[in-house]
């Protein structure tokens, strides 16, 4: 029976945090078609937490001395699973959306919600004219105070360790100015691993650290800046892979 409870337990949560899910989405995308997402975002916000609550997972939130919340930026953070935007999305404290790769956008519901909310796509095939419209897509939404997550991994962890990560996003931010904060989320890979269905419970905590300013930067400084910000994200998960793996 013992070896049967996990299983069972899974599939309740799936079910619970699923039917949530489906149920209020409808709601957010109509909201979103008739107002701007800034006024229902406390909605949005409530939607996330209880998602992450009801696939079992308990949330905690550390932020640095040094993070300006009041500042527009990039959010460069590990990607672990799928329910990392609505951990981030709960977590952040501030109006925030997403580079999402444009295949993502054509999952139902799940694709409907992020095109409406106004993340921004990521094109799968790199041809010149998709990138220039990725970048001016990322720019009006820095422009009009959106800050932005950026998984730099651009793949999610299949072992629970950080991976290497890719030079676009801070390419971006080098030649825009936009300030980078690295947040390291700790304990979802427990929680749930790609490639498995299950579920456990498991304490969620994020890591929003200081901010690190971008202006004055040059484009031989993006390979620094990479390093910089890769270091920062792993020491809290390199500490807890320690405690938790030996």
């Amino acid at each position: 029976m013992r070896s049967v409870w996990p299983a069972v337990r899974s599939a309740l949560l799936w079910l619970v945090s699923g039917l949530h899910f489906f149920t209020l989405v409808p709601l957010l995308i109509l909201l979103a078609a008739v107002l701007d997402p800034r006024k229902h975002d406390w909605l949005q916000r409530g939607l996330c937490r209880r998602i992450v609550f009801l696939a079992g997972a308990k949330l905690v939130v550390h932020r640095a001395p040094g993070f300006d919340p009041r500042r527009t930026c990039f959010f460069m953070v590990n990607h672990v699973n799928l329910f990392d935007p609505f951990v981030l999305y709960s977590a952040v404290p501030q109006f925030v959306r997403g580079w999402e790769l444009e295949s993502h956008f054509k999952i139902p519901v799940y694709g409907w919600l992020m095109k409406r909310f106004g993340n921004v796509p990521v094109p799968d095939v790199r041809r010149p004219s998709d990138l220039k419209r990725m970048w001016r897509l990322t720019q009006a939404a820095i422009d009009g105070g959106t800050s932005l997550i950026v998984f730099p991994e651009a793949r999610r962890t299949r072992d629970g360790r950080l991976s290497e990560f890719q030079d676009g996003g801070f390419r971006v931010v080098q030649q825009l100015g936009v300030p980078v904060v690295p947040v390291t989320v700790v304990g979802s890979f427990e929680h749930h691993r790609t490639g498995d269905w299950m579920l456990r419970p498991a304490t969620i905590t994020v890591y929003i650290h200081d901010t690190i300013e971008t202006k004055g930067l040059a484009k031989d400084d993006v390979p620094a800046l990479r390093d910089r910000v890769r270091a920062i994200i792993a020491a809290p998960l390199d500490e807890w892979l320690k405690k938790t793996r030996g």
